[in-house]
Parts: structure tokens; sequence; C-alpha cells
């Protein structure tokens, strides 16, 4: 049994819990839907009260607490130092290009089964994007206030325009790619000849070959929250086995409207015209596998979803990921240009993680980017004191094309230096395209907002964020809803009084909206895209800091211990 919170659809949970639980409801009553609470400092949160009882399955608050790499490990692996760029041929002074001397040693590293490449101090210019294809390779300045990265050219130079699948001149970049791109190699080669061919590649966990991946065993039904699940035949299925749960969509949208908490509203809904947000499905959900024992397999994470017959649910291959990779203490700079206009992107972007699991960021600072940190595909990464400065970005952070399970923590967006051209935009910590169980933590933004970017994304947490909530939210109607189910945010302090998508509880479904600050509407204002009641909960409003715990995610990680 791992941590404190095992078992199956009825939870049994540990003594201290119970306890816990009982000294919340104790001190302070149950709130029905829809209440709000003006609550004392210090005083538990009746939320948090009934999530102790039943973790795994609450009706408005995922259960986030194994996010993360390694489960949110406080310490990222420390791999032995096998390669320095400088004797690979690098000038730490900026006189000439060092992207070949860093790939060069990247690349040897990797072929040699992993280790770190170290970057010391200094200025590196790089001509080229940095890669990272090899599992168990860290790339490690020393320190980002001490090795920068600068950067001279963007991804429409280096690699070519990349188009948007829906056509016109859209660029891609906007959303993808990094000047720093941790992706497996396998995956690399098919998205660059993708591009060269001007051929739209999908950037999930299954590219554009998803009749390829074999299937390794059926799923019989399960429930939302569970740890095992039972197979047909486990003979394929081994401990250890990084493997995808695949849930396909029926022709009535069942799934879909599971992802938004079933109910009249999402089944009155319609959509089969939302062509975008359908191409996302299958959900794909990689897992590790913790044990198999006859037909019975255990996960590392609790099932996101039920399982159901009418969903075709398999446990498949996926593509080859990146695993135990990371980079750390250095800057990224770019050459400083202008902000390109809305959806216009050039590429000068920052670190994206793709198809990677269990990698990391840590101390990364990117500046003057088009687009800051990237999460596509990716699942069970930490990005650790990031920081995203300059002269403004379209998305400081993205999180999209199924990315489950991340944790973004001490993260920052600094107040812009340059004014914003016209024709540009802002968003802020963005996640969409059905990416679901992802935490933003402890962040300072000076500017932005919580993008969500339609593509129901689902089952999100936001909490103890600062923001000078300025930004707008993307998405065109074609990616469908703005919110799934089981969206919360938790102890947020707004700034500047904008309503905005923090104060989500009259538009986001069976979400929970917890010690944030008093705000008003104005600027960009939505309405809710179910009809019928949204079973959204609103508790201390107007009080953030003002309810225990203060960290969401950091609460639910104590229920593990």
């Amino acid at each position: 049994m791992e941590g404190g919170l095992m078992g199956t659809g009825h939870r049994a949970i540990t003594r201290r819990t119970l306890l816990g639980s009982a000294t919340a409801v104790a001190a302070v009553g149950i709130v029905g839907p829809g209440t709000a609470v003006a609550a004392a400092a210090a005083e538990t949160s009746p939320l948090w009260a009934e999530f102790r009882r039943t973790p795994y399955i609450h009706p408005q608050i995922p259960y986030v607490g194994r996010a993360g790499q390694r489960h949110g490990a406080a310490h990222f692996p420390r791999r032995p130092v096998m390669a320095n760029v400088l004797a690979y041929g690098a000038e730490r002074d900026g006189s000439a290009d060092a992207a070949p001397a860093i790939n060069r040693a990247v690349a040897a590293v990797g072929e040699r089964g992993g280790g770190t490449v170290h970057i010391p101090a200094g200025t590196y210019r790089i001509d080229d994007l940095i890669r990272i294809g090899h599992s168990n390779v860290v790339l490690r300045g020393a320190g980002s206030g001490r090795t920068k990265l600068y950067a001279t050219k963007n991804l429409t130079e280096l690699i070519g325009p990349y188009g948007s699948r829906y056509g016109g001149d859209k660029s891609s970049w906007s959303w993808a790619g990094g000047l720093i791109w941790l992706c497996p190699r396998d995956r690399w080669a098919q998205l660059t000849d993708a591009i060269k061919a001007k051929d739209w590649p999908f950037e999930g966990w299954t590219g554009n070959r998803r009749d390829e991946w074999r299937t390794l065993a059926t799923v019989r039904p399960a429930q939302r929250g569970d740890r095992s699940v039972t197979v047909a035949d486990a003979s394929a299925l081994r401990r250890g086995q990084l493997v995808l749960l695949r849930l396909a969509d029926d022709a009535n949208h069942t799934l879909l409207e599971h992802m938004a908490g079933d109910g009249a509203g999402p089944e009155a809904y319609i959509w089969d015209d939302k062509t975008k947000l359908t191409s996302y499905v299958p959900y794909e959900w990689p897992v590790r596998i913790t044990r198999v024992k006859n037909n019975t397999v255990t996960l590392e994470r609790p099932l996101p979803l039920d399982v159901r017959p009418e969903w075709d649910p398999r446990i498949t291959t996926l593509a080859t990921p990146l695993t135990g990779s990371g980079v750390e203490g250095l800057t990224l700079e770019a050459v400083e240009t202008p902000q390109s206009q809305h959806l216009l992107d050039k590429g000068y972007n920052g670190v994206t993680f793709q198809c990677a699991y269990d990698c990391w960021a840590d101390d990364i600072t990117v500046r003057h980017v088009d687009n800051g940190f990237g999460l596509v595909a990716a699942s069970a990464c930490t990005l650790r004191r990031t920081r995203v400065e300059g002269r403004g970005s379209h998305h400081p952070y993205f999180c999209r094309e199924g990315s489950h399970d991340n944790l973004i923590e001490d993260f920052g967006i600094a107040q812009r230096t340059t004014p914003a051209p016209a024709n540009t935009q802002l968003h802020g910590i963005n996640v969409e395209g059905l990416s679901s169980y992802n935490v933003w933590s402890r962040g300072q933004m000076e500017m932005g907002t919580f993008d969500t970017h339609r593509g129901m994304p689902f089952a999100n947490v936001r909490t103890e964020i600062t923001v000078n909530n300025n930004g707008r939210h993307g998405g065109d109607a074609s990616a469908g809803p703005l919110y799934g189910a089981r969206f919360t945010h938790w102890n947020v302090t707004v700034t500047n009084e904008r309503a905005g998508l923090v104060k989500i509880d009259t538009i986001a479904p069976y979400s929970a909206t917890v010690a944030i600050s008093t705000v008003r509407e104005f600027d960009q204002i939505d309405v809710p895209d179910f009809g019928g009641a949204l079973n959204s909960r609103l508790e201390a409003y107007g009080t953030p800091g003002g309810v225990q715990p203060r960290n969401l995610y950091e609460a639910q990680r104590e229920l593990e211990r």
C-alpha cells in the first residue's frame, strides 16, 4: 500500500484523516452549493473537511496530491556530471555559436545512458535550438543568474513555418515548440517531417498514427478515484511499466459529458459541431503500473474518470516517452524583438516538454520570448522556480494536447518591460485540450490571467497565487467549453479586482472557488457553456488566505504521509 489513501470506490481513510475531518466539522458547518462563507482567519475550510472524507471522489475538488515529477518529490535526481560543454567547443563569452557543442554534449551523454551536461557560468550564444531527446539527461547551468543562453533565431527560421491544422496564416509556434525542447527523438523526427511537409502533426501522446499503438489489455468497468482496475488479460502488463489508458467517446458524446460532470446541462450541450474539441479524443492518460496480481492492475495515481464499456477502455502502448530528464539553473534569453501580432508568433519560445513523463525544470528564467514554458502531451512533470520576464509574451505558460498531473510551483510572470504592440494578446497560465489534474501553486503573476483556453480542460487546481488579472483567455468556438468539471481556485489574491477567469462559481460546472479576493466583472465577460444548475461552490469569498489550508495542493500531499 502506498501512502495513506489506498483503496477503491469508497475510501479507506486513515485515523488521522478522520480525526482532522471531525475537528474541522466541529469548528465550522458544512457549506451548501453556491453559498458564500465569510471565513475567519485560520478557520478550517468546510469544503476541505468534506474533501478529506472522500478525497478521490469529491464532486468539486480534484485529487492532485500526486501531481508532478515522482509525485511532487521535493528534490530532483542528481545525476553525475558526464560532460562539460566547454570540452565540446562551447565558448562562454558569447563570441561564437555554442548550440552545436551543447547539442553534441547532450547527445553523447544520452547515448551513454544518461547523466548531467554542465554549462559553466557565462553567456553562450545559440544560433539553433537545444534538443534533449534521450531519457535521463539533465542540462544544468551554474544558476539562472550565472549561466545564460542567448538565442539569436526563432523556430520559424530554424525549422520552418508551422501552420495551423485549420489553415490560414496562423502560426502553431504560438502554442508549440521551444528553443530548449525536451522531446523523444522518435516524436521529434515525426514532428519535423510533418512540419516540412506542411502536414499538421497531432501533438498528443500517440501522434498522427494512432492506429499503430498496440492494445495491451482491455479494462473492466471502474470508478473515478479507483487505484486498481481489473483487466481481461494482464499477461502483457508488468510492474513499473508506463502505459496509456485510452477512453474513446461514443456517438452520444457521453465521455465528454462525463468530463463536464454529467447531468442535464452537458446532456443538452451540442457537441457534434465542436470539431477542434472532438479531435482531442480519445482521452489519453499515461500512468505507471505499480502492481500486477492475477488480472488486477494497480496504478500509481487514482483513475481520473470513470471507466465505462461504451468508451472501449484499453491499456495500450504509447509513443516512447522522454523520462527522467531535466533542465536546471540557467536563463534563456531571446534576442529582443517586438511581440508578434496575435497568432503570428515566430517561435522565440522558451522551454517546452513534449511527450515527457517524470521530467522537470528548476531555477529557469526565460526572457523576451513569444511563449515561455510549454507542456504539450506532457505528464507528471514539475516546473519549479521558473520565471518569465522581458518584453511580454503571448503564452507565458501553456499546457495542452492532453497534458496531465503536472506541477508548476514557485513560478513568476514579471511585468512587461515594453508596452504591448497593437493587435497582440496576453494570456497567462494556460490549460486546454482535455488536460487534467494539473496544479499551479505559489505563483506571483504581475500580469496575465488564469487562461482556460477552451478545449474543455477539467479537474485542474490553481492555489496560493497573487495575480494582476489583466490578461484574456483565448480559444475559438470549435474548441467547445471553457471548463469541464472540478476546477478549483483556492486562496487567490487579485490585485486589480478583475473577476474574469478567477471567480468561476457562476461559469464552471462542479467547480470550487475558495478564499479569493473581492472582485468585479469588467472587460472580458463569459457566460456558462452549460445550462441548468452548475453545482459549483463559493466559500470564504473576499478573504484570500482566510481559510486553512492555505495551499490546497500541499495539504493534499500531507494526506499521503
